[in-house]
């Protein structure tokens, strides 16, 4: 019987899958009797040491284990350090329970070299990069010999894979989001949503493979869980998972100097965050091997990105500035800024940037630093920025306000405050007091929040740094950077007002706003308009501008909940705010149609279609455009909405961007602009999972549900509305489960399943607790009445149908939109006795004739082609179907171009051969009996056949006994499997 392969670990990884199959292949070579080497690159933290003790314990069981440390000097280690065959279990990243022989790098090349005998034999040589270069070198040579018979293998970990060029290697990187916040909830005793557990090389043993305080377990072994805890705060929990970067020593450092209060959100997180020492000062060791001029480099590039964006890097020329008035020669500077080689690979370029490789590695540079050498790096950028005198006010002079006191100090750039308060020994109340104030409307979100930030740590009055950092996170919200937001907050304390101490009135309600404002756009809009509610009342009396966007969040909130009287009371809420105009207008017009008074609201809101004063205001602007939808004006829609985007795309911020793009999505669908709204869907998509906000993706997949159920694949509307609806259920969003809700059903009436469609939107339309989204029910009333008339109920018979085409005409006479007459008047032609169709039909083209918009009009054509071919008028019919096949060709609506198509072969006019249908025993079907055919094998009964063609059962049955007979079989059965491959 052949052994099992399988290697049994005691050890629990976490997001190592790849790296534990690479390492199983190696083994099982090795216990096939082939050798081989394999190098594990990654930086201090992600897990070496973890999976080379993963593969030494898989494999004790089957033979001898050498295991290498060097020792932890950093630097080139003359002999190596201690191989020992491994014995009894090791504790992760601490020498060996017991002494053991220790084997110089050369005898230990010697062995390599020899052919193998005995059992096979595993070395692993962690640390590697640390050994000198010859014994590297010989190490090396020897690894590459092993191969079939040689019953050897080499396990190498090492920084990078430099030093064993030639040798397979395989890169760490940091661990994603999933695993990392699944070893959080090992660390912590906790247990995430959807999780996954950690795995092990092979079948684990059942016993958990512990790892010392500071070891490099990195990927799933971890101490005991922090106790006390009941789990960890969602904010905190993002502010460990970002500082940590994936690196699962370093979540393990910082994990395990949290108390349980701080884990849980009761007490504010310190800064910075303790515990990561061991991992930063791993990083630094590399640093002490390379020349002084190296290293001096190195910290001018760590300290010129504090006073830049998260990510951004540094200015190359600043560090080349810098570089030059420090002394380092031109040459060197040339070839490190622009080149790798100087800096050992730690430095990279990006066009004008440079960044560091590793993002711990900045951080270690200054951690390593001592303090003089990096307070004289923030001194003298600081220095360099007050002089080259740029970004103090962007587009004005600098010099100084007017209003400033004759004692106050020249106004200096924002980066350069920035690097002065990296420089300063301690609090400093002044340097932080013109930080804030110098933090101002010119410079970008990002920067304003850095700058915040920097002035929370030089706060005197705990407060006020409270105040400063919820300010700093607003500033990050509004950069599109809400994981940054959330950590920032989680620096404030407790959320409750009061709670840490007695802050400045204005600042009360600064906290809870930013948490309603990050709500709003990934939370329960119901939690959002009430946290934003609770916000404007603590900012009401002392912050006018937040109070203001307060309210109109909350309002938003209560729209996207579809509450209407929830939007209502915060509508009249800002009344008790002083408004400019055009904000009263919008205001009073939205309270008045929310109200039920709908023409006073609607002379209110055609004010607010062309804003007054700055004209490039994107938040006046999106206004406009949701006025221009309220109204039904959908070319005012989409010129407001135009404009709103070049705003954001032109000043920002950032976290509008998705918002702008939606609004102009939606506009476009109204308008009938089908692949417009789609390409802008997809960009706001995009944008939106960029900065962090389900909320707006969850309406943008409706939206682009919308579009796919015009443009089809159906399969695309399917998905796009599953995503919608699984985003917007839990959140509560009504306006994008109706959309979602909407496009499934458009999509069925294309593929001509009616019954399915009424069955989606009879609740939408209806009055009963799943009625849809008040301000979107009324636009799919046109589709439910189509359903279920083509559906099989008699208008005669339905009461509810005809109340709703009442209800539509009701709010056809109230919008502006110029569509909504022509889909009136085809509802009324679809109930209406044979003898009013005709007019019906032609009173609706005609408003489409007006109205434009070849989509709904190609509906009306195929109607009323089929209204007409029902009634054996098939010569009359075919003119309206040809029409409807060109128009839905025109607009790309293929599933509707196919109906059109089938219902005009049907009518007797030749149209082009079905996909696939040209050849083959499908050749010799009729078209009609093609379709049937079709439908058939989708499962549908002869009376669902019927309903949906517009036949009798007894025409279905006769066609289908043709059917089969033609094809020579004898079940519905062999045609499903007939057509499957082709349909």
């Amino acid at each position: 019987m052949t052994p099992s392969t399988t290697v049994p670990s005691p050890l629990r990884l976490y997001g190592r899958d790849d790296e534990l199959a690479a390492l199983e292949s190696l083994l099982e070579l090795l216990w096939r009797g082939d050798g081989g080497a394999l190098v594990l690159a990654a930086p201090p933290g992600l897990g070496r040491t973890a999976l080379l003790r993963a593969a030494a314990d898989a494999h004790r069981g089957r033979g001898p284990v050498l295991y290498a440390t060097a020792a932890s000097t950093g630097r080139s280690v003359p002999g190596g350090g201690p191989v020992a065959p491994l014995g009894p279990p090791l504790t992760t990243g601490l020498p060996p329970a017991a002494p053991y022989p220790v084997i110089a790098p050369e005898a230990l090349a010697r062995r390599l070299r020899e052919p193998g005998a005995g059992h096979p034999l595993l070395v692993c040589a962690d640390d590697a990069h640390a050994w000198d270069p010859a014994s590297r070198s010989a190490l090396a040579l020897a690894a590459r010999g092993l191969g079939p018979g040689s019953r050897t293998a080499v396990l190498l970990s090492a920084a990078d894979g430099t030093a064993f060029a030639g040798l397979p290697t395989l890169h760490l990187a940091p661990l994603d989001e999933g695993a990392a916040s699944a070893l959080l909830d090992r660390l912590t005793g906790g247990t995430a949503l959807g999780a996954a557990p950690g795995t092990s090389l092979g079948t684990a043993s059942g016993t958990a493979f512990g790892a010392a305080p500071g070891a490099a377990f990195g990927i799933g072994a971890v101490p005991g869980a922090v106790p006390g805890t009941e789990g960890v705060d969602p904010v905190v929990r993002a502010e460990l998972l970002r500082e940590a970067a994936g690196n699962p020593r370093l979540l393990a450092g910082l994990t395990g100097r949290l108390t349980p209060d701080q884990l849980a959100g009761r007490t504010p997180l310190p800064y910075p965050l303790p515990g990561g020492e061991a991992v930063l000062a791993a990083h630094a060791e590399r640093l002490d091997g390379l020349p002084d001029r190296t290293r001096t480099l190195l910290l001018l590039a760590a300290a010129a990105q504090e006073h830049e964006p998260e990510g951004a890097g540094a200015d190359a020329l600043l560090l080349l500035r810098a570089g030059t008035r420090r002394g380092l020669p031109r040459d060197f500077l040339d070839r490190a800024l622009f080149g790798t080689t100087v800096t050992d690979g730690l430095l990279q370029r990006a066009g004008s940037r440079v960044h560091f490789a590793h993002r711990l590695v900045a951080r270690a540079v200054l951690h390593h630093a001592p303090w003089p050498h990096r307070r004289a790096a923030h001194e003298l950028l600081a220095t360099l920025l007050t002089e080259a005198g740029d970004r103090v006010f962007p587009g004005a002079s600098s010099a100084p306000p007017p209003d400033a006191p004759a004692t106050a100090p020249p106004p200096a750039p924002l980066a350069a405050l920035v690097q002065r308060a990296c420089a300063a020994p301690g609090p400093d109340a002044a340097l932080a007091a013109r930080l804030e104030a110098a933090a101002g409307a010119p410079f970008p979100h990002a920067e304003r929040s850095a700058a915040l930030a920097r002035a929370a740590l030089l706060s005197t009055e705990p407060a006020q740094r409270a105040a400063r950092l919820a300010a700093a996170a607003e500033q990050a919200g509004l950069a599109g950077d809400p994981a940054l937001a959330r950590a920032l907050l989680a620096r404030t304390g407790p959320r409750a007002p009061g709670a840490a101490g007695p802050a400045p009135e204005p600042a009360r309600g600064l906290a809870p706003y930013v948490h309603g404002m990050l709500a709003l756009r990934s939370g329960p809009a119901a939690d959002a308009h009430e946290a934003l509610l609770a916000a404007a009342a603590l900012l009401g009396p002392h912050d006018p501008r937040r109070t203001l966007d307060a309210l109109l969040g909350a309002a938003e909130a209560a729209w996207a909940a579809g509450d209407a009287l929830g939007c209502l009371d915060a509508m009249n809420r800002l009344a008790r705010t002083p408004l400019e105009a055009g904000l009263e207008h919008y205001r009073a017009g939205m309270c008045a149609v929310l109200a039920g008074r709908t023409a006073e609201g609607h002379t209110l809101l055609r004010h607010c279609l062309d804003p007054a004063g700055d004209p490039g205001a994107p938040a006046a602007l999106l206004r406009a455009g949701v006025a221009a939808l309220v109204l039904g004006d959908v070319a005012a829609a989409c010129r407001a909405g135009a404009r709103a985007l070049a705003a954001v795309r032109t000043r920002g911020p950032d976290a509008l961007l998705p918002q702008a793009l939606e609004h102009l999505a939606y506009a476009e669908l109204r308008a009938g602009r089908h692949a417009g709204a789609r390409a802008h869907a997809l960009e706001g998509l995009h944008a939106a999972r960029r900065t962090g906000q389900p909320n707006s993706s969850a309406h943008l997949h409706a939206v682009l549900a919308l579009a796919a159920s015009v443009a089809g694949p159906a399969e695309a509307c399917a998905a796009h509305a599953d995503a919608a609806l699984t985003g917007a259920g839990p959140h509560g969003l009504a306006q994008a489960v109706t959309l979602a809700t909407w496009a499934r059903a458009r999509a069925d009436l294309a593929s001509g399943r009616p019954g399915e469609a009424a069955a989606r939107l009879a609740p939408l339309v209806g009055t009963g607790p799943g009625r849809g989204h008040f301000a979107a029910r009324m636009l799919a009333v046109p589709c439910w009445v189509e359903a279920a008339v083509l559906g099989g109920r008699q208008p005669e018979e339905s009461r509810e149908l005809h109340a709703a085409v009442d209800a539509f005409a009701s709010w056809t006479a109230r919008t502006a939109d110029p569509g909504a007459p022509a889909q009136l008047a085809r509802c009324r032609a679809l109930l209406a006795p044979a003898d009013e169709a005709d007019a019906r039909y032609a009173e609706a083209l005609a408003h489409h004739g007006r109205a434009g918009g070849d989509f709904e009009r190609a509906r009306t054509h195929l109607l009323y082609g089929q209204w007409l071919r029902r009634r054996r008028r098939t010569r009359e019919a075919r003119g309206p179907l040809r029409d409807a096949l060109v128009a839905f060709q025109r607009c790309s609506a293929r599933a509707w171009a196919d109906r059109a198509a089938g219902e005009l072969r049907a009518a007797g006019e030749p149209v082009g051969t079905p996909r696939n249908t040209a050849d083959g025993p499908l050749a010799a079907l009729t078209p009609q009996q093609l379709r049937i055919a079709r439908c058939v094998a989708e499962g549908a009964t002869n009376r669902e056949v019927a309903l949906r063609l517009s036949l009798s059962p007894r025409t279905v049955d006769h066609h289908l006994r043709n059917v089969f007979a033609a094809l020579g079989i004898r079940s519905r059965t062999e045609l499903a499997r007939l057509l499957g491959p082709v349909y």
